[in-house]
């Protein structure tokens, strides 16, 4: 026999013969590479496959190809277990990076010149500890970490779940059948192993000989948990490396003695490293959304340099992007707001949240070793929420120390509790909570991104979170008795076979009413909830602030221009995201995604929130909203998911206005995809200067189809865009009869094919082209296909330097239309032997009328009001000097005209006129209209 002697114990063995040994390890030699080859292949593909939240950064997006390394810095025990300074921004982004280590030197000898053979690398939730071994797996498959010949990784989360007997040997081939041929040789040769064991606070672990027996055998069964203990003891494979992953609370959980090397992760408190990860992650091809890799880049380029301009500001922003979680938020985010093309939208905000919760927070519990298993979420949920509520409703999102105390201690009533905070404190808090970057308030702390204080507080109140004490012992009561009330049923029923007391029947009863009293009183509070949904959707405080899709984007890219100065007082908090999370987290998807993070919301309590909503929600709505507000209503009826809710909501829309939002290609898809869910018209959409081009004109084609007046003005819509409307207009379900495209380069090109439209269209009456440079040939090609229209009733030619020949032509074809009675040509280059030959037009003779100027002959026009608000409405658009030479011209007709005329009435009403254009001249000289 041979002793084969390992560190603590030793364990006999046969001595096989030499030959047999000889051919036995020619034979593991030649399997062994083969087998790891095969491992890697393995691991490559399971540890590169994406979650569904990176596949919308486009087809190429890889660990590889986006990866920015977290610092790494090296730390001691003695250190992790003293108390923690006072967390301000400076102790938490000027850390001193003389101890910075890389991945590939974790294992190097240590300051003592001994060899490490086990590296703990901790880090607070969110610091990308899990990113971090992936990407050491993959660079392992690929050989980029030779000191290594095999890597096992293990979950905890994993083994944790598991408590039969089972040997290493046996755990590794049920995990990795692969290795069949290598586990052999595990502890009988040289071979280079690292042990990967990712999360060990999810194990329980005891290092007590009288808990977690000694053994040194991987053929022997024990739990798995022993097997961890053994493997960190050096007793079981000493000769193996090992490098444990775990949140702060777990470090002190394994003996010191055990440890080589203690090493943190930083995460990003580098801006540089920050702008590194948007450059790589937003700068993806296909990140856009668009076929072609040229087409969008220079948005794409222009997005990261203002998001880099907003991080050199030292904005707050730059605070939450320390942790890489967050940067993966802030690109997903943009990436929603600049990219989303599809209808409906692929994703809704209240989901990129949620998601992101389930990424950091997939199935943790707060702390492994306490008897209440209470999950992270739900803890988070139940103390961060109520801050973040309770700073919602009062306007704030600044919190001292008092007010944590208030929200996470002033409950604290057992040990149990008490840990729960401290494990809280160490591994969560600064995921949620930062230090404010604001002068003067260094040590008060702000929600990591603005947006999360919002999402936590509608968490807290649609779980219910949100009760008086009376609410909170009815509801303990309630459960107690309805258990009681179960137990007392069956022994009830049996006293009363064998003694037939009559009070028996009625005891019963009086357990029952208690529970169904409580649930009434349940069915109050889903009203309570529906009623301050419905009460901060429509605060009119908020009506004229931007649309939230706008505040989100402020929040993370800055706002362009001067910085508000120290000593200025600052608007006040804005919170209107708040019940559109609160809708948000009703939808299906974010309600089962909430029941892994172990916050239930029951379908029942959904079904009954959102009949509530019916009675408050949607008869708030009918009342007149501006147009931010309107588009904050449409896209929380989009984040709601609710699909009959929004049909019955969009029914009582008949007039929608969003003059002057930017409708951003998120916007249009939100808008079509909630108009979408009704099929009825809409008398009025109103989308002046709202930055629409031609594929917004494609996405809202649908909409469009069902709208009665359509308002198009000031967008800047060319011959492309002219093209859709060609498309829309000969549409045979379009029932648009008003359209409006004032103040567009429509151009000649665009009048073609405008002219195109009206020659096939049987809806429109009303067109108005009022300054979108048609020129003579514009209007001439309009004249041609007029006569082809039947149902015109109204042309609106003004500002398009139209000269005799053109107006004329125009005026002839009207002449001869069936319907057309009014044409607009002021402001044009019109002689006064043109202008003569349209004043002779008779409304009885001629069957149209064309107003040119504010004169009718020796009378003043009936239309002198409107032509004067038109120029007023038009005039920051229009080019001033030339408004005032028109209207110094129509001064001078005006003039004229009163000479001509001995009528006093008549002479009144010109000097009244003159007056209205001659304080109109004065404003535009001075530059005050």
């Amino acid at each position: 026999r041979g002793n084969v002697r390992y560190q603590g114990g030793s364990q006999e063995r046969p001595v096989q013969p030499s030959s047999s040994r000889h051919g036995l390890s020619q034979l593991r030699n030649v399997a062994s590479p083969d087998a790891i080859k095969k491992h890697q292949k393995s691991l490559s593909a399971w540890f590169s496959h994406q979650p569904n939240e990176e596949r919308q950064f486009g087809p190429s997006f890889s660990l590889d190809a986006v990866h920015v390394d977290p610092v790494i810095r090296e730390s001691s025990l003695e250190e992790i277990l003293k108390p923690s300074p006072d967390l301000t921004i400076q102790n938490q982004l000027q850390q001193p990076c003389s101890q910075v280590i890389s991945l590939q030197n974790l294992f190097d000898v240590d300051a003592c010149g001994r060899q490490v053979k086990t590296v703990v690398l901790y880090g607070t939730v969110g610091t990308g500890k899990s990113t971090l071994i992936k990407k050491m797996v993959v660079d392992w498959c690929r050989g980029l970490l030779p000191r290594f010949e095999l890597v096992i990784p293990f979950s905890c989360e994993d083994l944790s779940h598991s408590h039969a007997p089972i040997s290493l040997r046996r755990l590794i081939t049920k995990k990795y059948q692969h290795l069949r041929d290598v586990v052999p040789m595990l502890g009988t040769s040289n071979l280079k192993v690292l042990f990967i064991l990712n999360g060990l606070e999810r194990l329980n672990l005891d290092f007590r000989l009288a808990g977690t027996e000694l053994c040194c055998d991987p053929n022997e069964p024990v739990p798995p948990s022993a097997i961890v203990v053994n493997l960190l003891r050096k007793y079981l494979l000493p000769e193996a490396s090992i490098i444990v992953t775990t949140r702060p609370s777990g470090v002190r959980r394994i003996p010191g003695k055990y440890v080589g090397r203690y090493a943190e992760i930083c995460g990003f408190p580098d801006t540089n490293l920050q702008k590194l990860y948007f450059q790589m992650r937003l700068s993806q091809p296909g990140c856009n959304g668009e076929n072609s890799v040229s087409s969008g880049s220079g948005e794409q380029e222009n997005l990261v340099e203002m998001l880099s301009r907003n991080l050199e500001r030292h904005n707050q922003i730059a605070a939450a992007c320390f942790l890489p979680s967050y940067c993966w938020l802030v690109c997903t985010t943009l990436h929603f707001l600049y990219f989303t093309r599809t209808v409906p939208p692929s994703q809704t905000l209240t989901g990129i949240y949620t998601s992101f919760l389930r990424l950091n927070f997939s199935g943790e519990v707060l702390d492994s070793t306490d008897p209440t298993n209470i999950s992270m979420m739900k803890y988070v949920a139940k103390t961060v929420g109520k801050l973040a509520y309770e700073g919602v409703m009062s306007r704030k999102t600044c919190f001292s120390e008092d007010d944590l105390q208030q929200c996470f201690e002033v409950e604290m009533k057992t040990e149990s509790e008490l840990n729960l905070l401290e494990v809280f404190r160490s591994d969560v808090f600064r995921f949620f909570l930062t230090p404010c970057v604001q002068p003067g308030k260094e040590h008060t702390f702000v929600f990591t991104i603005p947006a999360m204080q919002e999402y936590l507080a509608a968490l807290y109140v649609v779980l219910g979170e949100k009760k008086t004490l009376a609410q909170r012992v009815g509801k303990e009561l309630s459960e107690v008795i309805g258990k009681v009330s179960e137990d007392v049923a069956v022994v009830l029923s049996i006293i009363s076979k064998v003694l037939p007391l009559r009070f028996l029947p009625v005891l019963f009863n009086l357990l029952k009413i208690f529970p169904r009293y409580f649930s009434r009183l349940s069915g109050k509070d889903r009203d309570a909830i529906a009623h301050t949904m419905a009460e901060e959707l429509f605060k009119e405080e908020d009506y004229y602030n931007d649309d939230v899709l706008d505040q989100i984007n402020s929040s993370i890219l800055g706002v362009e221009g001067p910085m508000r100065h120290p000593d200025e007082t600052p608007d006040d908090e804005v919170f209107e995201l708040f019940p559109i999370f609160m809708g948000g987290i009703l939808s299906r998807r974010n309600r089962a995604i909430l029941e892994q993070l172990g916050c239930s919301i029951k379908n029942l309590a959904a079904f009954e929130i959102a009949k509530a909503m019916k009675k408050t929600v949607i008869r708030k709505s009918r009342k007149g909203l501006p147009p931010s507000e309107l588009m904050d209503y449409l896209f929380f009826l989009h984040e709601f998911q609710n699909e009959r809710f929004t049909a019955e909501a969009i029914r009582s829309l008949r007039t929608v206005n969003l003059s002057s939002i930017r409708m951003t290609p998120l916007k249009c898809s939100v808008l079509a995809s909630v108009m979408g869910t009704t099929c009825h018209e809409v008398e009025e959409l109103n989308l002046t200067s709202c930055n629409l081009d031609t594929s917004s004109l494609s996405t809202l084609f649908p909409v469009l189809l069902r709208c009665k007046a359509l308002h198009l003005q000031l967008n800047s819509l060319g011959s492309d865009a002219c093209k859709e409307i060609r498309d829309l207009l000969l549409h045979d379900k379009c029932v648009v009869s008003n359209l409006r495209l004032a103040n567009n380069p429509v151009g000649e090109q665009g009048a073609h094919y405008l002219a195109e439209a009206l020659a096939g269209n049987r809806s429109l009456t009303h067109l108005s082209l009022l300054h979108t440079a048609l020129g003579d040939r514009g209007a001439e090609v309009i004249a041609q296909h007029l006569a082809e229209n039947q149902h015109l009733q109204e042309l609106n030619l003004g500002y398009n330097s139209l000269t005799d020949t053109a107006a004329l032509r125009v005026v002839e074809v009207a002449k001869k239309h069936a319907t057309l009675d009014k044409v607009h040509l002021y402001f044009n280059d019109i002689s006064e032997d043109g202008k003569r030959a349209l004043h002779s037009l008779r409304m009885d003779r001629d069957g149209v009328r064309a107003l040119v100027f504010l004169t009718a002959g020796t009378d003043v026009s009936d239309y002198w009001s409107h032509i004067l608000n038109v120029v007023q409405r038009n005039l920051p658009f229009w080019d001033r000097e030339r408004v005032q030479q028109h209207l110094a011209l129509i001064l001078q007709d005006l003039e004229s005209s009163r000479r001509q005329t001995a009528n006093p009435w008549r002479k009144a009403k010109f000097l009244r006129v003159e007056s209205e254009v001659k304080k109109m001249l004065g404003k535009l000289q001075h530059g005050t209209l």
